[in-house]
């Protein structure tokens, strides 16, 4: 089965067509989780923010006028729900949000270092290293659903790696490469 175009995909949904809206829901849950989770800290909340995304999506997706455009529409949706599900717009992430969906039970200082340096990146840095890393999404798949380019891309990855980096220097680890 071929890959559709997501603009082929999301004209069927408008038509009616389920199955097309599914696949779109297939193609993007992972990254909308992913990106949720990079605002909320929480795996379980950043799940329900996703679904609700794909729900208004759905109610929505009549008034996206770019079709090809439907990860970076979504990514949007996706970021204002996890916000409001966060409590607020402009909520700080603490440094213990940022649990793996199955956590060791004793976590080293390097991990705790680790969290510590992602919850002051900036969220749309943050968000990348989650889709990157967290997630394992090439720089193809990514802006597709950030609707960026892949220098851009490129380009947040390598200020959040420096900040990371400088951030783990400033805790005594060393130099470090990332």
């Amino acid at each position: 089965m071929s890959r559709e175009a997501d603009s082929v995909l999301v004209k069927a949904a408008i038509k009616g067509d389920g199955e097309s809206f599914t696949e779109l829901c297939r193609r993007y849950y992972t990254a909308m989780v992913a990106i949720a989770h990079s605002i909320t800290g929480d795996r379980h909340l950043a799940e329900d923010a996703a679904q609700q995304a794909f729900a208004k999506a759905a109610v929505k997706l009549g008034q996206l006028s770019r079709k090809g455009r439907f990860g970076g529409w979504l990514a949007a949706i996706c970021r204002n729900e996890a916000r409001d599900m966060a409590g607020s717009a402009d909520r700080t992430v603490s440094i213990g949000d940022f649990e793996p969906a199955e956590a060791a039970p004793s976590e080293n200082a390097a991990t705790e270092a680790v969290k510590e340096a992602l919850a002051v990146l900036p969220e749309s840095e943050r968000e990348v290293i989650f889709l990157r890393f967290y997630d394992g999404m090439s720089y193809e798949q990514i802006s597709a659903v950030l609707g960026i380019s892949q220098q851009a891309i490129n380009g947040r990855l390598r200020r959040a790696k420096q900040r990371l980096a400088e951030r783990l220097r400033q805790e005594g680890f060393g130099e470090v490469r990332l």
